[in-house]
């Protein structure tokens, strides 16, 4: 049985993570931290992190940036490997999750969904056989209205997979109003949709002559990425200290 401690326990990804481990056998949580103990969680909650002396095989955090020093902190102190889900972290607190990774496990992803972390894997492959053959690249990521910031770190993270399996020969467009010329071949087009409800959806298109391939993910619930941010600690726990990602996860 592998032991968690959720950081963020009463946020919205926190209960989602909390529901999905009750009806899994091989996790369980063994504390939760948050800024108040106001819910019934079925386990106890601490109000603040330096009170929890809970043992622990993981920590999965889904909290904000604002507390990711002391978990950081926290866990390196503890040896205790840790789940970084939070997103909006600075470059001073990306340079001591490096730091840490020297002590203790840390994964971090720019998505915790086991379907994207699979696709980066696949586009790695078409690209190296498509875009020789003349195919343009072109990922377009739909979200819901309340997201602020364009693109999404996820349609990124696509991008730099596809520029990675071409040796880093391609360069990034996001806005081609302003321009009157053909498309470049070496350019990757990332384009985001912001609208209703849209969990998340993100696509990635190999237009050839004549054809089109495309490859296509579609969250339909957060739950998606909380189930991967639970694979993620019960593949973490034990782990010798280093920085890992999704696809250590996936294999």
């Amino acid at each position: 049985m592998v032991r968690v401690i959720m950081h963020g326990c009463n946020g919205h990804m926190g209960q989602v993570i909390t529901g999905l481990i009750a009806e899994d056998d091989t996790v369980e949580i063994v504390a939760g931290i948050d800024v108040a103990d106001n819910r019934e969680n079925g386990y106890p909650v601490f109000t603040r992190l330096e009170d929890c002396s809970v043992e622990a095989d993981a920590m999965i955090d889904f909290s904000s940036f604002k507390a990711a020093d002391q978990v950081i902190g926290y866990c390196r102190e503890k040896k205790l490997p840790l789940v970084l889900c939070t997103t909006g972290l600075t470059q001073e607190q990306l340079d001591k999750v490096q730091e840490a990774s020297r002590e203790v496990a840390v994964l971090r992803s720019a998505n915790m969904s086991l379907g994207i972390n699979m696709l980066l894997k696949l586009i790695q492959d078409a690209a190296k056989t498509l875009a020789p053959a003349g195919f343009d690249m072109e990922i377009v990521e739909r979200h819901h209205k309340l997201k602020c910031d364009a693109p999404s770190g996820t349609a990124l993270a696509l991008a730099n997979s596809l520029n990675e399996a071409m040796e880093g020969s391609y360069h990034y467009t996001y806005d081609r109003s302003q321009r009157h010329e053909q498309r470049d071949p070496k350019e990757i087009g990332v384009s985001a949709v912001r609208g209703g409800t849209i969990v998340g959806e993100h696509e990635i298109i190999f237009a050839g002559a004549d054809e089109v391939i495309e490859f296509k993910h579609t969250a339909y619930s957060k739950a998606v990425f909380g189930k991967g941010a639970i694979e993620a600690a019960k593949f973490l726990a034990g782990k010798p200290a280093g920085m890992y990602d999704m696809s250590d996860v996936i294999g």
